[in-house]
């Protein structure tokens, strides 16, 4: 067996996994205690309830319509005044309460809100209910970011126009643009508009960590007021889908009393090199908010959800498609259908694991190569975390940082004229045979698939066209024969006599010192 190299790839720490695997999911599981206390507390508690909520209701919609008659929501929109004003903040405000408070809710505040002019943009995290819209009436009703799509919602629509929201449509492609443009605005009027709500992780979360924040609440480079969120009845949880709503509902209306925790902490006022970047004025209020709430910060974010739902279109576990995209994509200069991509090439290879993650024999059934010492190390540079599989993470990190690299136009020339043993710009069956028998050391290898998968035009033999071809949407290949050639070399090293063996040495620290950049990208 050919000796292993003595030094591996270091591993960049901040490529590690993050503190929380998946921010998305939470599971509610009910004792049966619980449960008999939800059925016996819920047949009188969700009817009575129901009852008090559609009261509010019908005397809350009437007002919003008179509040918004005739209002503007579009083109020169001005902030309320006079008695639209007087009966957002003061009766839609008490009709909010009255509302939340049929839901059984008891709110606590903390801290002390600030200004318009002293902050006018509030950061509210962690987002994980559709309850979290009690903040707004803690706050005062100022205005919110909102889609086009709720102004429609019936009933509920009027109480968001009340709000007069910066709206955002997905069917405008100026959209981000014009959005990002009205919060600017609405925040350095000077205190002329209510303050700008905003949830800045963009989508809801288990509250076990804080996700990746946008950027769109800080890119004006005015103060920001963080407000922290705490539900501390478990019964408050996360929601993702029409089941969990209904059952999250449910749940809620049952319990006899649920508190609601908002504390807002001092101002944020940025500094003059926040201002100038809106990720880094973003990444400091978040690690602000994380050490108050007491919970770690991960670099997932809602990209990561969508690869979440296309794993699931994969048949792959859910959980494979999370890669903490923003880290990833930054790193490796990936966009989203970059991952994508690389999601479906992972799913070819792990279509027979149920666990969405790769054995060695299933990378090497995959490669359509036996388990060799050569295999067997790439895995290992692809195996991060040394658990003996490789899970979607890993994958996309390998590809991008260990395997594209490789696959230079160099090395592909070199691999070509080592199989093209008599020179005649092309490869044979018998050629490519023989190279990989050698390389692999297994006598017996049958490389017919493989050789008919690059004779891409069925011709018998293999062109450098063809070869390259192959090995742009195969990239694992190229980082193969490198680390052969690797193994090569230091299996001379060993052999060579003491005067060669110290030169050799020193160009093997140097490879080292060359190989370790390539996974310490910029942190």
């Amino acid at each position: 067996m050919p000796p292993q190299r003595v030094f591996a790839l270091p591993r960049q720490q901040s490529l590690l996994l993050p503190a929380v695997i998946n921010p998305f999911v939470q599971d509610t599981k009910l004792t049966k205690a619980a449960v008999i206390k939800c059925v016996l507390l819920g047949i009188f508690l969700v009817p009575l309830r129901a009852i008090l909520i559609s009261l509010v209701l019908m005397v809350t919609w009437p007002v919003s319509v008179i509040i918004t008659f005739k209002h503007p929501l579009k083109g020169a929109v001005e902030p309320m005044t006079g008695w639209r004003r007087f009966l957002c903040r003061n009766v839609m405000a008490a009709l909010g309460r009255a509302y939340y408070f049929c839901m059984g809710f008891r709110v606590v505040v903390k801290g002390r809100q600030v200004t318009s002019s002293e902050a006018p943009i509030l950061a509210v995290a962690p987002h994980s209910t559709f309850f979290d819209g009690i903040v707004c009436i803690v706050a005062g009703l100022p205005s919110t970011v909102s889609r086009v799509e709720n102004l429609a919602t019936p009933i509920f629509g009027r109480f968001v126009r009340c709000l007069q929201p910066v709206l955002v449509s997905r069917k405008d492609p100026d959209s981000r643009k014009n959005t990002i443009q009205e919060i600017d605005s609405r925040a350095k009027s000077g205190g002329h508009w209510p303050q700008v709500l905003i949830f800045p992780e963009g989508t809801c979360t288990n509250r076990s960590c804080l996700i990746t924040f946008k950027q769109g609440a800080f890119i004006p480079g005015v103060p920001v007021q963080p407000v922290l969120m705490r539900y501390p009845n478990s019964m408050v949880t996360s929601h993702a889908g029409i089941y969990k709503f209904t059952l999250h509902l449910t749940l809620t209306l049952t319990f006899s009393s649920l508190c609601s925790v908002f504390q807002f902490l001092p101002p944020h006022i940025p500094t003059e090199e926040e201002k100038k970047s809106a990720p880094l004025f973003a990444s400091r209020v978040r690690e602000t908010m994380a050490r108050a709430l007491g919970v770690p910060v991960t670099d997932h974010t809602y990209e990561d959800c969508r690869l979440m739902i296309s794993a699931g279109e994969l048949t792959l576990p859910m959980e494979a498609g999370l890669v903490e995209f923003t880290k990833i994509s930054r790193k490796l200069n990936l966009k989203w259908d970059n991952v994508r991509k690389e999601l479906e090439g992972f799913a070819a290879m792990a279509s027979s694991c149920k666990g969405g993650r790769i054995t060695i024999e299933e990378f090497a059934r995959f490669l359509k190569l036996p388990v060799s010492p050569v295999l067997e190390e790439l895995f290992a540079l692809f195996d991060r975390n040394g658990d003996g599989t490789i899970d979607f993470r890993e994958y996309v990190i390998g590809v991008n940082i260990l395997c594209r690299p490789a696959n230079t136009e160099e090395v592909l020339q070199m691999a070509f004229q080592l199989f093209d043993t008599d020179d005649d710009q092309k490869i044979t069956r018998e050629e490519f045979t023989a190279l990989l028998r050698s390389a692999l050391g297994v006598s017996d290898l049958n490389m017919t698939k493989l050789f008919k998968e690059i004779d891409a035009d069925a011709s018998g033999f293999i062109t450098f066209n063809e070869f390259q071809a192959f090995a742009t949407t195969h990239p694992e290949y190229a980082k193969l024969f490198t680390t052969y050639l690797e193994l090569q070399r230091y299996q001379a090293i060993q052999e060579a006599t003491p005067g060669d063996l110290e030169l050799a040495s020193q160009m093997c620290s140097d490879e080292k010192q060359e190989d370790s950049t390539s996974d310490k990208k910029d942190d």
